[in-house]
């Protein structure tokens, strides 16, 4: 028995050894980088002021349209936040010639998706569809935007889904922390501050008046860009959109700016009690840049390197070496005026004061010179992925959409890969050290107050100041 078993380890040694020689243990090596050659995009304007992007893609039959409006909860009145999402809901629930249901079966008879959103400082009406069914979709978007219903029943249902998705988010820890850390970096009545949902009493007092005026004041075509993206010549997609749009009315739209950030303050814990809960959600920030500013190459090639990719600085240390969360990141968001950077986790509350350590010192050291290597691979990441942001039609859209809404010149993305490779060391040092101060830092954390108040406050890190899910002070 011993010399079969002896012969079959033999058999299963010789047999792995070829197997391994296919599995080698080592990355490839990268080829060269080269350079993205991305398709033109033509622009029309239709005299109703309306513009119109046209980007042919004729590999597949298939056509992708976003109407992208400049406005979006940025706007909303403080008494009524919440208005723009919730106009924007309501879109694609009934026209003045079709119901909800109606409309949805026409959509899925064409095989089309349309869909509505709205987001900070932009509300989209989006379209996916066959290139053959182009001109019946077209006219169901251009029900949709143009001759929405609005109708009470809707506008009840869709308010009770709101008023309940409120509700449930209260015990929801991340929801919580991100929510709370916008209005404490920009305070409760700054645009970038308020909750883009809004809250129970506003959602509760927005009327359908409301919703027809906030459609009446920014949905219009002067204030709009059209995206059309693939089989399409320009020409057809100007008659088509003229054909179905040509009749929006522009009307004067009001100016807005958003108002300056508040100066940042010295380092504040707020922390919110979620009794019981096992994991403590961290948010930690400040105020950032514009989505225009000239920091923006600098910043992003800073944030890949500090939490923007999985082995970003903060994953690697917070999930990799330490265990203390299953992912750690860190984010810009960059808008009109300058929105919010924020590091954030889900942390094990017993490794809290722990992991808040760790998050100073990436916060810190991040200030300091990257060396070459370091900088060469997130450079070399944020190119090589550039690609793969352009791969359909829906894509080259959604691409286009921040280009629309923050005036971006249409170079931006055929430049990007330039201008990220143009940034040094010395750059991203100096944007680290202008928009991150580990010594004025608004940090929010969601968690059982019994547990993390005793070793935060050990830590002196900075008071720490105890709210309600709201953001209201807790005695």
């Amino acid at each position: 028995m011993r010399h079969i078993l002896a012969r079959l380890a033999v058999g299963v040694v010789a047999a792995a050894a070829p197997l391994a020689a296919q599995y080698p243990t080592q990355p490839p090596t990268l080829g060269p980088l080269r350079a993205l050659t991305l398709p033109p995009t033509v622009v029309r304007t239709l005299p109703n002021g309306l513009t119109l992007w046209v980007v042919e893609q004729h590999e597949l039959p298939l056509v992708d349209v976003r109407l992208v409006v400049r406005a979006g909860p940025e706007v909303d009145p403080q008494a009524k936040l919440g208005l723009a999402t919730l106009t924007a809901n309501l879109l694609d629930e009934g026209t003045t010639t079709r119901s909800a249901l109606e409309l949805a079966d026409a959509t899925q008879l064409l095989g089309a998706s349309l869909f509505t959103t709205s987001s900070f400082e932009s509300s989209t009406v989006g379209l996916h569809v066959p290139a053959a069914r182009l001109d019946s979709a077209l006219a169901l978007m251009a029900d949709v935007l143009l001759r929405p219903a609005f109708s009470d029943t809707e506008l009840e249902r869709q308010r009770t889904n709101r008023l309940t998705e409120l509700l449930q988010s209260k015990d929801r820890g991340p929801v919580i922390a991100s929510r709370l850390v916008a209005r404490m970096i920009f305070g409760p009545t700054h645009p970038y501050g308020r909750p883009v949902d809004g809250t129970e009493a506003t959602t509760k007092a927005i009327t359908r008046a409301d919703v027809v005026a906030f459609h009446d004041t920014w949905y219009r075509p002067n204030n709009a860009t059209m995206i059309i993206v693939g089989d399409i010549t320009p020409d057809d997609a100007e008659r088509r959109v003229a054909a179905l749009f040509g009749t929006w009315q522009k009307k004067a739209v009001p100016t807005r700016r958003p108002p300056a950030a508040p100066a940042a303050q010295p380092t504040t814990i707020t922390l919110v009690d979620k009794p019981g809960a096992p994991q403590a959600s961290f948010r930690i920030g400040g105020v950032g840049l514009a989505r225009r500013s000239a920091d923006a190459f600098a910043v992003q090639v800073m944030n890949t390197t500090l939490g923007g990719s999985f082995t970003s600085r903060l994953n690697d240390n917070l999930r990799e070496k330490k265990g203390y969360t299953y992912g750690a990141g860190s984010s810009f968001a960059q808008r009109r005026g300058a929105g919010p950077w924020l590091a954030n986790a889900e942390i094990v509350s017993g490794k809290s004061d722990s992991a808040l350590v760790e998050f100073l010192k990436e916060l810190s050291a991040i200030r300091e010179r990257l060396t070459d290597a370091e900088l060469t691979k997130t450079k070399d990441y944020l190119q090589r992925q550039l690609a793969g942001d352009f791969e359909t039609t829906g894509d080259i859209a959604g691409q286009l959409v921040p280009l629309a809404t923050y005036g971006l010149p249409l170079t931006y993305w055929n430049r990007y890969s330039a201008n990220i490779g143009g940034v040094t060391a010395a750059d991203v040092q100096r944007a680290a050290r202008t928009y991150i101060d580990p010594t004025k830092l608004t940090i929010v954390i969601v968690g059982d107050r019994a547990t993390l108040e005793p070793m935060l406050a050990a830590l002196k890190v900075g008071p720490i100041v105890v709210r309600d899910a709201d953001g209201n002070p807790v005695n």
